[in-house]
């Protein structure tokens, strides 16, 4: 029953409602999503809201603050890397409870970043962006060697960032590079892909880059993998289904998708979506079609959705965000739209958000959108150099959930 003082000086514990229990707290960027239990006996009158409050030193709960009418409730603005506690009142007419029970700790971590690599306006230039906020992005350096043509292979672990392929000049690169996302600064050489192509798919789970398909003097099928913590050449995976160029990639923590092939106006193989286990190695297995042949679009995932926006039908370009669900096999549906018709331009993603970045044009608009939840985009900001063919990846991608 709640017959004690209240959780605030002042207050009318005879009235207040018992405290809430279960709390538990779930880490995110820079923020912690605060579950709990609402009390059974809520007082003398009903239970109007909650206040979740977080804590570094499981004594002061000052570190962060936030109020909601149920479970869970975000608090945000804390610092990452800091282990902290969470505790949880609940608040009726006639006052508010004692404390919850402590949660057990978590750490927020850091806020992701994105970063856009390469492309026709300039070939150099890297930029970045925090995912889960809005606003221009900001220089970060420079590739070891400026490359575009409709997609640098960009790829990341949650620490480092390796882009390959590309064209440099006038011929078809093998060369990767690499960063260190948290740091600014210009890329390192990382090693050589199997066939220097361009125009081809990239993905990556927090240990294996995947680089795929693309353009090597012919459509190529190749199918490439790397270690990301160790810089050297990269190795024979296997190969795709069919030949292509202008294709993107995805993933989830365990499985990698392809698709957007370009080939020779084969309407039957420019809708296929194939994927891979990114733990092993072999050749890619049919998963479905796009709602309709194109290529050269962006794309980007959670955990769970994988997300193709744009493209180049072969006569035409087009606004279409289509989505699927990584874990089965199955075509795209329809998930809403770009604000312009738009190819050669990128996706990068944390677990929630996805953002867009330069295309057709040049441009350079950036757009997103909630991952979880169909829709068209929403303006985010622009990049350093308005540009297309470029590349995209973070440290917070689908495949690092």
């Amino acid at each position: 029953m709640a017959r004690r003082n209240g959780g605030f000086v002042g207050q009318d514990g005879l009235d207040a409602p018992d405290p809430p229990t279960g709390v538990a707290g779930t880490a995110g960027e820079l923020s912690v999503s605060v579950a709990f239990t609402a009390p059974s006996d809520v007082g003398t009158s009903a239970i109007t809201g909650f206040v979740a409050q977080v804590s570094t030193d499981d004594t002061a709960y000052s570190a962060g603050s936030n109020t909601g009418t149920s479970s869970p409730i975000v608090v945000s603005s804390l610092a990452a890397g800091t282990a902290a506690t969470a505790k949880v009142w609940a608040i009726n007419a006639y006052g508010t409870s004692a404390p919850s029970s402590v949660s057990a700790s978590f750490t927020p971590s850091a806020a992701a970043r994105g970063i856009f690599a390469g492309g026709v306006g300039d070939k150099d230039v890297m930029d970045y962006i925090a995912i889960a906020s809005t606003g221009n992005a900001t220089d970060f350096g420079n590739l070891s060697v400026g490359r575009d043509n409709i997609g640098v292979g960009s790829l990341a672990s949650a620490t480092r960032g390796v882009f390959g392929g590309g064209i440099p000049g006038s011929t078809n690169s093998d060369v990767m590079d690499y960063i260190t996302i948290a740091n600014t600064g210009n890329a390192t050489d990382f090693g050589n892909l199997v066939v220097g192509r361009y125009a081809l798919a990239s993905l990556s789970n927090s240990v294996r880059g995947i680089f795929a398909g693309g353009y090597s003097g012919a459509r190529d099928d190749e199918i490439d993998y790397i270690t990301i913590a160790s810089a050297g050449n990269a190795t024979d995976f296997g190969n795709l289904t069919a030949a292509g160029n202008g294709v993107s990639g995805l993933a989830s923590t365990t499985r990698g998708v392809i698709l957007g092939f370009r080939t020779n106006n084969d309407p039957a193989i420019e809708n296929r979506i194939d994927y891979i286990t990114i733990g092993s190695t072999g050749n890619a297995t049919d998963f479905g079609n796009l709602t309709a042949a194109k290529y050269a679009g962006a794309s980007l995932s959670s955990n769970t959705r994988g997300i193709f926006a744009g493209g180049y039908t072969g006569s035409a370009l087009v606004n279409v965000i289509e989505y699927i669900t990584i874990g089965s096999t199955g075509n795209a549906s329809d998930f809403g739209d770009l604000s312009l018709n738009n190819l050669e331009f990128a996706g990068i993603s944390n677990t929630t958000r996805g953002v867009f970045g330069g295309g057709t044009g040049p441009t350079n608009i950036m757009e997103h959108i909630t991952i979880a939840s169909a829709g068209n985009v929403t303006d985010f900001g622009d990049l350093t150099v308005a540009r297309n063919q470029l590349g995209g990846t973070s440290d917070a991608h689908g495949g690092l959930a």
